[in-house]
């Protein structure tokens, strides 16, 4: 663990704790020190939104005082890594980080300071751990199970320990149990999938009677739980073992991954009896589920299910987005308007973009592989297709580095255009994932909205 200085600003957290509050005081304090800072302010979240955007010093300390903070599990962020805080009533927390080695780096000081180390050491060890596991799922089950019992048991030890030391809340308890159990239970939980994928041998059979009575155990209805990683993680495996298609040799691998992924939605809404739980897990299940599907027949059957189940109207909700766009992008609809730019600053409407057959394909700078092989794809059907147009669109917000990649990699005489707009252009194209192609025909209407140039069959849209 690395030492720092204190500085004089964060003594106010220290002589905080000595405080006496009243019962109606919810005042907190957070602060600390971030190390090679990768930009100049940290990010107080709670449920995965910002609270508060708390900017660095110029010695990199920060410091925030809440008049009222609700005890619970928060993360603060300095982009692009994040760690969970947990705060009771009145606690006044600091942090030590180091950009360039973060989760090793971090320290916790001040009133509430052992609770939090201690689930910073217990992720250190699950991560550890994790990194240990990559053979031992080749074990024979005797043999793993005998292994992942003794790291349970050695976690269970250590968490009682602390529990008994540090006498901390129920409210807490369900975090510092949970991220003990949780990934015990995912080892459980994709052990026969990883087996059989890694040594071809089937161990369902021989697991015994009682190997996912855990599974009963479980509260899946806690909404403490719902943006905890340990437990999303857990039962994003846990659904995708149990939704999973035995017979999945009848199935095409578009047809596969519908059934399984409504498959987890029938499961989901029979296993999860709070509402508000059930359908930040249905949406959770859409969402990963429409990333990678790119078939609008099967997504709008998949939608269906969808709707059956959950009750989240809100305009927040991505899924009721990527469905409404899904609808707008069927075969023979005119494809909605959206605005793009050109190298020059020059605004131009897709409206006015397509005037023959047009393939438009996806990139950005941040999956550099992908981006050099669709350029090179798209050279290659450029001479074979010439009656289409193909056109590339930059999906990043940066002008800027567009600029630089553009001249960077000479992409020829590919039409190179930049979104304007983000969130439109996902809105009205449903632009999940950036393998994403879409076919407009001459008359502007959408021949395949749904498509990847790099599929085998891609050839035969063209024709």
């Amino acid at each position: 663990m690395k030492s720092f200085l204190i500085p004089t600003l964060l003594l106010i957290l220290m002589s905080s704790c000595k405080k006496e509050f009243s019962g109606d005081n919810y005042v907190a304090y957070f602060g600390g020190e971030v190390a090679n800072p990768n930009n100049p302010y940290v990010l107080f979240c709670k449920n995965n939104e910002v609270i508060d955007t708390i900017p660095l010093n110029k010695d990199n300390t920060f410091f925030k005082k809440f008049d009222s903070l609700a005890p619970g599990l928060y993360s603060f962020k300095h982009e692009p890594e994040y760690q969970y805080v947990y705060f009771d009533k009145n606690d006044s927390i600091k942090v030590h980080i180091d950009s360039k080695d973060f989760d090793e780096s971090i320290i916790f000081c001040g009133r509430g300071d052992r609770k939090n180390n201690f689930l910073m050491e217990m992720y250190l060890r699950n991560e550890k751990d994790k990194n240990n596991m990559f053979e031992t799922f080749d074990y024979p089950f005797e043999k793993f199970n005998k292994y992942i019992n003794k790291t349970n048991s050695e976690n269970e030890k250590f968490y009682k320990s602390r529990k008994e030391e540090i006498k901390w809340s129920d409210e807490f308890d369900v975090y510092a149990s949970g991220i003990v159990k949780f990934p015990h239970y995912t080892k459980k939980e994709i052990y026969p999938i990883i087996h059989k994928m890694r040594t071809g041998e089937d161990v369902l059979s021989k697991l015994p009677k009682d190997y996912y009575a855990f599974r009963d155990q479980i509260d899946y209805s806690n909404e403490a739980l719902t943006e905890f990683s340990p437990f999303v993680m857990y039962l994003d495996h846990m659904l995708n073992n149990v939704g999973a298609i035995n017979y999945h040799n009848h199935f095409s691998d578009c047809d596969l991954a519908l059934k399984m992924n409504i498959n987890k939605l029938n499961i989901a809404d029979t296993l999860i009896k709070n509402e508000k739980v059930k359908n930040i897990v249905l949406n959770n299940i859409a969402f990963r589920y429409l990333m990678e599907d790119q078939n609008v027949v099967n997504n709008t059957e998949f939608l269906k299910t969808y709707h059956k189940y959950s009750t989240d109207k809100s305009k927040k909700n991505e899924i009721l987005k990527i469905g409404n766009a899904i609808q707008l992008l069927t075969e023979g609809k005119k494809l909605p308007e959206v605005q793009l730019v050109d190298s020059k600053g020059t605004k131009i409407s897709s409206n006015d973009l397509i005037k023959k057959n047009t393939v438009l394909f996806f990139w950005s700078e941040k999956l550099n592989s992908h981006l050099i092989a669709a350029h090179k794809k798209v050279l290659a059907l450029k001479s074979k297709y010439p009656n289409y147009n193909f056109i590339a669109i930059n999906l990043d917000d940066n002008t800027e580095q567009w600029k630089t990649d553009l001249k960077k990699y000479n992409f020829g005489n590919i039409t190179e255009l930049k979104c304007v707009n983000f969130e439109d252009i996902r809105a009205k194209w449903a632009i999940t994932k950036v393998h994403r192609t879409i076919i407009v025909n001459a008359d502007k209407t959408i021949k395949n909205g749904f498509t990847n140039m790099f599929e085998v069959n891609f050839e035969d849209e063209l024709k």
